[in-house]
């Protein structure tokens, strides 16, 4: 299944009609007809239930907000700043140029190494409900004018785990960045390498992380950006081998988990350890960014690296 990508940065529709899918019509109504369908349909809901479909009660805070209030502030609670989850295509469109987004041409066909069982299903499945054909979109776009090939990973795709096709895409955008002689920008977020491949999974860390190094062999410029969570093979390869390293705030950075380290080394962890600020203490990350200012930050960074001025 493939992203149609053209329709992340397409106007919405003009306000007045809209489609309602129903299984024994297919037609175009008023927004007044609409919204009467609405009220009917929320009449047989008792008021607990409506107050929960249209809030959300801030983790780090406690607060409770509307999620379009949090959905306008780019996922991010408007109170203590705490980071939700973003989607891989709402990410694109708050960083790159509108309409200059363009995808890779990166085709890897579905393989199921060891069998496992509903695993083609379940990827059928995400495709369909998130839109992307793998858990990684890449491609080339512009940021304040500057020419970067730029990934994001997506953890709502199988928690952003790395498979076969996600090294592949990857790689094939390092690759192209080190062609082209552009700077490459990859976003992380992931739960590690996908079980559901095996040692095909794991193999992927080496992919990566020999492409990266060849890229900066040809004095590529690799800005690597830790989401919450980058942990397991991910972190172990290609994300944390960037010149500059970014990390949004609060974001879980790390290998193995802390309840397993602890586990392995009979010892208490540090407070905070393996979140993003506890690693730009150590000088593992250059700089933590918040979400609004991510995309000023690396059009800064791309400003000061390139051989033009603007």
């Amino acid at each position: 299944m493939k992203l149609n990508v053209g329709n992340l940065f397409k106007r919405k529709e003009a306000e007045g009609t809209v489609v309602v899918n129903l299984k024994d019509a297919s037609s175009v109504t008023t927004k007044e007809e609409t919204s009467q369908v609405s009220t009917d349909v929320s009449n047989n809901k008792n008021e607990s239930e409506i107050i929960e479909e249209t809030t959300t009660t801030c983790p780090k805070c406690k607060q409770v907000f509307s999620k379009q209030e949090i959905k306008d502030n780019l996922n991010v609670c408007v109170a203590c700043g705490h980071h939700y989850v973003i989607s891989a295509d709402k990410r694109l469109r708050n960083l790159v140029d509108k309409g200059t987004f363009k995808p890779l041409k990166c085709k890897v066909a579905f393989t199921n190494p060891l069998e496992y069982p509903d695993y083609e299903d379940k990827i059928l499945s995400l495709q369909e409900k998130t839109g992307l054909d793998e858990a990684v979109l890449a491609g080339t776009a512009k940021i304040d004018g500057y020419d970067a090939v730029v990934a994001v990973m997506s953890s709502k795709f199988l928690m952003g785990s790395m498979g076969i096709a996600v090294g592949e895409k990857i790689t094939n955008a390092v690759e192209y960045a080190d062609k082209k002689k552009l700077p490459l920008i990859i976003f992380t977020a992931s739960g590690g390498a996908r079980m559901q491949e095996g040692i095909l999974s794991l193999m992927q860390m080496a992919k990566t992380s020999a492409a990266v190094e060849k890229f900066n062999n040809n004095g590529g410029l690799y800005i690597s950006v830790l989401t919450h969570p980058t942990t397991g093979g991910v972190t172990a390869s290609f994300a944390t081998l960037g010149d500059i390293t970014l990390a949004e705030p609060e974001a879980l950075i790390g290998f193995a988990g802390p309840r397993v380290i602890e586990q392995t080394i009979g010892q208490k962890l540090p407070e905070g350890f393996q979140r993003s600020e506890f690693l730009q203490e150590h000088g593992f990350v250059d700089q933590i960014v918040p979400r609004d200012k991510m995309r000023e930050t690396i059009a800064h960074i791309l400003r000061l690296h390139s051989k033009r001025g603007k």
